[in-house]
């Protein structure tokens, strides 16, 4: 079984729970997520299956579409609801215009610092365990790009948030920094992923409608073709692709010259189906192979 599952989480799981969950649907498949979710929050899981965990870095830097709710006026230790309150500050009457011009401040490119509950590591130790031994260390910003944040009054304390951001943003920490920017303190209340690149929530299928197909039926997967179809394609003969399969590289050679170096393409197999992913590497900038892929 190769190709892309898209996920409905569901609140109070955490991503690799959802991936053992459906263990049994799937079978000996091997399973990658596409960015982490907090357990506390919904919304899209793309899961590469099979062959298609080797083309995951290649999906994991497309951008991102979020909505939740903002709770003003309590900011807890791991910036969400499921922390413990460290303080509170009165919350400031508000109207639409300050929130249009607190949105306006946070977007486009920016530093941000990632939260000490996080997974980053610090000398092979997960942040959020140092962080629940009530030690802090330092992190290094990260450049971040909120591409589209929109703000929304849904209570005195209440924000309403929709926002595209760029992978490695950390939504907690826009939450608490918009809260400052409001005058007060705030922590994320709800959190629910709904575009990761081209794949939307929408196209997306819960957990409990997966295990509950019957047995032998096909699952909604995505072919990889269609999840890497923003990247240049060439048609590749049978008798060229058993020769990279043998290390042998002369078959790029005769392939249409890379545009820039660093350049990302697909080989395609004489059925469509993607059986390389090529990369332009060099001074030169000629096609390097990178992955190959089995049934795709």
């Amino acid at each position: 079984m190769t190709g892309v599952l898209l996920v409905d989480k569901p609140e109070g799981t955490t991503s690799a729970g959802v991936i053992r969950t459906l263990k049994p649907r799937l079978g000996r498949t091997k399973v990658g997520h596409l960015g982490t979710l907090d357990p506390f929050a919904s919304g899209l899981l793309p899961l590469c299956l099979g062959e298609a965990t080797k083309v995951a870095r290649y999906l994991l830097v497309e951008e991102k579409d979020y909505e939740g709710t903002i709770s003003l006026g309590t900011a807890t230790d791991t910036l969400d609801r499921t922390g413990s309150p460290i303080a509170t500050a009165p919350v400031p009457p508000l109207a639409q215009p300050e929130l249009d011009a607190v949105a306006a401040r946070f977007t486009g490119r920016q530093q941000q610092v990632p939260p000490m509950y996080s997974a980053l590591k610090r000398d092979g130790v997960p942040l959020y365990e140092l962080a629940r031994r009530g030690l802090e260390v330092e992190r290094a910003p990260r450049e971040i790009t909120i591409e589209r944040i929109e703000l929304a009054l849904s209570g005195p304390d209440r924000i309403d948030f929709r926002i595209a951001c760029s992978k490695g943003t950390y939504v907690r920490v826009l939450a608490a920094d918009v809260g400052r920017a409001l005058g007060t303190v705030a922590h994320l209340e709800r959190l629910r992923r709904t575009r990761v690149g081209a794949f939307r929530v929408e196209d997306a299928t819960a957990v409990d409608a997966l295990l509950g197909l019957a047995p032998g039926a096909t699952l909604p997967v995505v072919a990889v073709r269609d999840a890497l179809a923003g990247y240049a394609a060439f048609s590749a003969p049978s008798d060229a692709l058993g020769r990279l399969r043998r290390g042998q590289q002369e078959p790029l050679a005769r392939l249409p010259a890379p545009r820039a170096a660093g350049e990302t393409a697909l080989l395609l197999d004489p059925a469509g189906n993607v059986a390389a992913v090529i990369e332009a590497a060099g001074a030169r900038a000629a096609w390097r192979l990178v992955r190959l892929l089995g049934v795709s």
